[in-house]
C-alpha cells in the first residue's frame, strides 16, 4: 500500500477487490454504519451495479461480478461469454433478483465450479465455515463504491477519478485493516488495463 509500490500498478485501475476477515470488531462497525446510512441517507447512483450475496462462500464470485459489471464498458467479452450474457439478462433486475438469477444460472455456476478446481489451493466448500470475505470497490460516475453482498447496499465512499481511483481505494483498505490492528489476513487486488 506504499505509494512507491503503488506506483507500479499498471494504470488506469478500474476495481479493486479487498480480501479481509470477517472479525467482531468488522461485525460492530458492519452493523453500525448500516444503521447510521439508513438513518444519514447517502446518494447512490442508479447505474451502480450491485447484487446480494445468498450463496455461501460465493463472495470472491460476487465480487468479480461488481468489479466487471461496473466496468462493462472497459470490457472486452467474447460474443458467446456466459458473464456477458448474465450481466445483459440482469442488468435491470433488482439486487435481490440479480442474487436469485445467479443462484439459478447453471452456465455461471458450472464455470465457477470449473474455475474454483484449477487453482492452487482447494476451495472452500458451500457450507464451510469461512471467516475471510471479498468485496469489490469500484469507480462509478467519479464516486468511489465498496460493493458488498452481505451488506443492504452499497457503500458511498465519496469523489474519485480515474486518475486517483487506486490511491482512494486503498484509503478505504486502510480503514478496514486499522479497524483490525492485530490482523495481517488482508489481500488487495487491482483489476488494471492489460
Amino acid at each position: 500500500m506504499d505509494p512507491e509500490l503503488l506506483s507500479m500498478v499498471p494504470r488506469p485501475v478500474c476495481a479493486v477487490l479487498l480480501l479481509f476477515p470477517v472479525t467482531e470488531k468488522y461485525e460492530t462497525f458492519r452493523t453500525e454504519e448500516e444503521e447510521r446510512i439508513k438513518a444519514q441517507g447517502q446518494n447512490v447512483r442508479s447505474s451502480v451495479y450491485f447484487m446480494k450475496q445468498t450463496i455461501n462462500n460465493a463472495c470472491g464470485t460476487i465480487g468479480l461480478i461488481h468489479a466487471i459489471a461496473n466496468n462493462r464498458d472497459k470490457m472486452n467479452f467474447e460474443s458467446d461469454s456466459t458473464l456477458k450474457k448474465f450481466l445483459e439478462d440482469s442488468l435491470p433486475m433488482s439486487p435481490e433478483e440479480r442474487a436469485k438469477y445467479l443462484e439459478t444460472s447453471e452456465a455461471i455456476r458450472v464455470t465457477h465450479e470449473s474455475s474454483a478446481h484449477e487453482g492452487q489451493t482447494e476451495a472452500p466448500s458451500i457450507d464451510e465455515k469461512v471467516d475471510l470475505h471479498f468485496i469489490a470497490l469500484v469507480n462509478v460516475g467519479s464516486h468511489l463504491y465498496e460493493l458488498d453482498g452481505r451488506k443492504p447496499f452499497p457503500i458511498n465512499h465519496g469523489q474519485t477519478s480515474d486518475d486517483t481511483f487506486l490511491e482512494d481505494a486503498v484509503e478505504v483498505c486502510k480503514k478496514f485493516m486499522e479497524r483490525d490492528p492485530e490482523e495481517l489476513r488482508f489481500n488487495a487486488i487491482a483489476l488494471s488495463a492489460a
